[in-house]
């Protein structure tokens, strides 16, 4: 069995032992599990991701709760082993749960964890950012400059495309994707159109009072639609960013028929997940598509990228960063924390999920609850009444 090389152990004689997978930004996660009677042991091992043998390792004998990563298989195997060991706690640091199998934790009466609320802006800006990146060709032009090939201004040198007055297409229109919405329409004054099962009412009150504002002020205003199906935003938009959930229903969303309908110059932004784009098809639309651009955070074989894609000078692809603020990953690590705490300690589940600022104001205690417990019906626990 692998063990792992190193643990960092943070209030040795506590009652409850507490296993981080990784070591986590910011220190205050550590102080709210300690202050509480709780050992903390953190796997400073040096892989990137833990197997299911690293994890065994690490939780022995005897472990009360884990809080572990999206890398990791949490499945039967893991979840009966944490039980055996009187674990009832396990908390994934982020807001995605695909890694965790939750029927087999609540097989074993684990509570799964995760971490909502608190990503929204931070994702929606990354999404913004790669817009305005491939938009605007700045990653090619960066790479330009540092290669010493520029002699000179020329007209035709890494045209892009303006945003202002263009159509920015939104598919799944919930809290990221609205953030997201708002900022292309404040910043850019895009038009939008938007797929969902749902309609996004407060994104449409917001657009149409800040079209209102527009025309009163003497500009252009903009508009909203929301489409009857996913391909007419895919034929209009101009700049379309992804923002479904991950389920048999959105594997390969974006496939090589959705990706010939739309616009040659349009720009795709996946800050999701990987496979809701079919990795190869979208390398070969890009081959034969230069002007056509994509912005990816995520990948559909993460870490890995299918084969040609880093040639692809109309990509740009950065490391699985959107939740990459100092604010967010330490809020992250906190109410992960606070979800195997919580169970710990037998308190209720926090009533709404997205709305968790009072667990991140450092100047005050947090709630006696859980933040999110994502199978808290299927264990029967208490809803908070605060």
């Amino acid at each position: 069995m692998a063990k792992p090389v190193s643990i960092q152990v943070w209030n040795p004689s506590g009652k409850y032992r507490v296993i981080s997978t990784k070591p986590m930004p910011g220190t205050r996660w550590i102080r709210l599990l300690t202050d509480q009677d709780c050992r903390v042991e953190i796997c400073t091992e040096k892989k990137t991701i833990l197997s299911v043998e690293d994890i065994l390792a690490l939780l022995g004998d005897k472990c009360d709760g884990v809080i572990g990563q999206l890398t990791e298989d949490w499945g039967e195997v893991l979840f009966s082993a944490l039980r055996r060991a009187g674990g009832t706690a396990f908390s994934n640091m982020a807001v995605g749960y695909n890694n965790v199998d939750v029927n087999a934790a609540a097989k074993y009466g684990v509570a799964v964890g995760n971490t909502p609320g608190v990503l929204t802006e931070t994702t929606a800006e990354l999404a913004a950012s790669l817009s305005l990146a491939a938009s605007r060709r700045i990653v090619e032009a960066d790479q330009f400059m540092r290669a010493g090939l520029y002699d000179g201004w020329l007209p035709h040198l890494f045209v892009g495309n303006l945003l202002k007055g263009q159509t920015v297409g939104v598919i799944g229109a919930g809290r990221i994707g609205s953030a997201y919405a708002r900022m292309m329409i404040e910043g850019f004054k895009m038009n939008l159109i938007y797929y969902d099962l749902y309609q996004a009412t407060r994104l449409e009150k917001f657009v149409t009072a800040y079209g209102q504002f527009l025309k009163a002020s003497g500009e252009q205003p903009v508009t909203w639609k929301r489409a009857a199906t996913m391909e007419d935003v895919l034929r209009e938009a101009d700049v379309i960013s992804l923002h479904p959930v991950l389920d048999k229903t959105t594997y390969h969303l974006i496939n090589k028929d959705r990706l010939s309908i739309m616009k040659k110059d349009a720009i795709l932004v996946n800050c999701s997940r990987g496979p809701v784009i079919d990795e190869a098809a979208l390398v070969e639309h890009l081959k034969v598509n230069p002007m056509f651009r994509v912005g990816l955070d995520v990948f559909e074989d993460e870490p890995h990228m299918k084969p040609g894609l880093a040639e692809m000078k109309n990509a740009i692809v950065v490391p699985h960063i959107a939740s990459a603020s100092k604010w967010t990953r330490e809020g992250m690590a906190t109410l992960a924390a606070l979800n195997v705490l919580g169970k710990i300690k037998g308190y209720p589940v926090w009533s709404d999920p997205n709305r968790i600022e009072v667990f991140l104001d450092e100047n005050s205690p947090p709630p006696a609850a859980c933040p999110s417990i994502v199978n808290a019906k299927q264990l029967g626990l208490p809803s908070s009444k605060l």
